[in-house]
């Protein structure tokens, strides 16, 4: 990663930090339904999500539940074969 992407990195860093603190302060005074709440909640969804596609392209979102389900399976299946 070369100097500039670090440097916008951080600088992303910062806007996500700064829009959470916003997001808070929202929360506080409208809370977490109002609408400017909402909004922020928002904008910093699509901060953190353009800053994961920049900076982590090949990071996958984990699906608990799938991964739960598949550890239930393998268990449920051990146990059938230990069981025999």
């Amino acid at each position: 990663m070369e100097s500039y992407s670090i440097s916008r990195a951080e600088e992303m860093l910062e806007e996500i930090k700064a829009k959470r603190e916003r997001m808070i302060e929202f929360a506080d005074k409208h809370g977490f339904t109002g609408e400017e709440t909402i909004k922020a909640s928002q904008e910093l969804d699509e901060l953190i999500n353009e800053y994961q596609r920049t900076f982590h392209p090949l990071s996958k979102p984990k699906d608990d539940f799938g991964n739960a389900f598949i550890r239930i399976f393998m268990i449920w299946v051990k146990s059938f074969f230990v069981e025999i």
